[in-house]
């Protein structure tokens, strides 16, 4: 199955799940003369099972080991009522959410679940994690090599910013480390953080929410390599494209470190190839009709992963309907788009 995606900045070609050499005939043409060809986005930290909650709590909050008793008493029926929801449709609607921000991979900071392993839509990023010092004192998850997600200094009180001299007395402060929050970090916490090389997982909107505040422009200046995370909808405020709305109204990072941030960067540190829309590179891939940084949901016109079309505008679906057995309109955060199920593989039909 070849496609041709011609966008206002370039011409992609795609075949077998990879880009490919634009010459030649193709099963399926897609013109967007008003929108931008991106790689897919890197979602740096969710718990896709979390996302159909809503937010939960009543902040503000010391740190999120508070959070986390509060919700239990205060919030115990929503919190049931979540649970009920069958497993696989509670992920299936973080890994909605996240295509439909145009994200074709994340980290998903739990255990690994068996159904990432059977047709899911969205690629995942399979590393080691342990919850926090507070909640997984014993951190299981560093058997191993590779990189280490933690969350670190999730709060703002002493306890949040000790964190930092405890996992350093473990050996775990290093440049395996991914650590998730930090917003709890004090000037001294800050510099060994910085030295150790370490890279943050920024997730300033789940931030302000339980905290009011979030990592410091001190911690997040050049020298340390920052990931962006849209975390769940437990506590963050939708996807990541809002995640990069916050991010930018606040500031401390300029646009070249957002986009990596979500890129580059991200890639880096997960063990990732760069994303890239040169020819043999993996077609993972979101057309906009607006800037990254400027954009929401609503502007995702299309999004590839593997070179597989997963959402795309409703107007788009009359044209791939014929290629997929598995394919209906779904909404997600207020914004109705055309979904390939998981399980749908990308061939003509009979």
């Amino acid at each position: 199955m070849r496609l041709l995606i011609r966008a206002r900045n370039r011409q992609i070609a795609v075949d077998a799940g990879k880009i490919s050499d634009v010459r030649g005939d193709f099963d399926l043409v897609l013109n967007f003369p008003d929108a931008e060809i991106h790689p897919g986005l890197i979602n740096a930290h969710d718990h896709l099972h979390r996302n159909h909650y809503g937010r939960l709590g009543h902040p503000p909050y010391r740190n999120a080991y508070e959070w986390a008793v509060d919700i239990q008493a205060r919030e115990a029926d929503r919190i049931a009522l979540g649970r009920a929801r069958p497993r696989r449709e509670a992920l299936l609607e973080g890994a909605w959410k996240n295509l439909f921000s145009g994200v074709t991979t994340a980290v998903h900071h739990d255990p690994w679940e068996a159904d990432f392993d059977a047709g899911f839509p969205l690629k995942l990023v399979r590393l080691r994690n342990a919850d926090s010092l507070g909640m997984t004192p014993e951190l299981a998850g560093t058997v191993g090599e590779g990189p280490f997600c933690l969350h670190v200094a999730e709060g703002v009180d002493f306890r949040a910013a000790a964190e930092i001299d405890a996992l350093a007395e473990r050996g775990v402060l290093g440049p395996e480390l991914l650590a998730v929050h930090g917003v709890g970090m004090d000037a001294a916490s800050r510099r060994r953080f910085r030295a150790s090389g370490a890279a943050l997982v920024w997730c300033p909107s789940s931030n302000l929410f339980l905290f009011g505040r979030t990592a410091s422009a001190a911690l997040l200046a050049e020298g340390v390599d920052v990931l962006l995370g849209s975390d769940s909808r437990l506590t963050g405020c939708g996807d990541l494209l809002d995640e990069l709305a916050c991010a930018r109204r606040l500031g401390m990072l300029g646009d070249g470190r957002l986009l990596a941030a979500v890129g580059a960067t991200a890639a880096y540190r997960l063990g990732l190839p760069v994303p890239s829309l040169e020819t043999g590179s993996m077609a993972d891939l979101v057309i906009l009709r607006r800037p990254i940084l400027e954009a929401c949901a609503e502007d995702v016109l299309l999004v590839l992963v593997d070179g597989v079309p997963r959402i795309a505008h409703p107007s788009l679906g009359a044209s791939l309907a014929p290629f997929f057995q598995h394919a209906e309109e779904r909404t997600a955060g207020g914004v109705v788009r055309w979904t390939a199920l998981p399980a749908a593989a990308w061939t003509p039909l009979q």
